[in-house]
């Protein structure tokens, strides 16, 4: 798999890498990542033709799936590690 260009974003490092059967698209923010895979397709031919792809549209999405992946990992974490509600004093006489 070898990089094949990046896509800027003010706040996501976006790649886009091809292999022998297809291109992948990487999007990273500081705790998550997301790919996502295309076959070999003329249509995908040129970082053009990809970066045209990535609208407004797909990186609202993207971002939505950022914040659900958020909601798991803290959601888990909780079930995990629950918040102590009673907070243990020192018992003063």
């Amino acid at each position: 798999m070898r990089i094949i260009g990046n896509i800027e974003h003010p706040h996501l490092k976006i790649s886009v890498f091809r292999s022998d059967n297809r291109i992948s698209i990487k999007f990273e923010n500081a705790l998550y990542e997301q790919t996502y895979k295309l076959g070999l397709d003329e249509r995908f031919a040129t970082m053009e033709a990809i970066q045209k792809l990535v609208d407004d549209i797909f990186l609202e999405q993207v971002s939505g799936q950022f914040q659900l992946m958020h909601r798991a990992k803290t959601a888990a974490c909780a079930r995990l590690f629950p918040p102590n509600d009673k907070l243990e004093l020192e018992h003063i006489i």
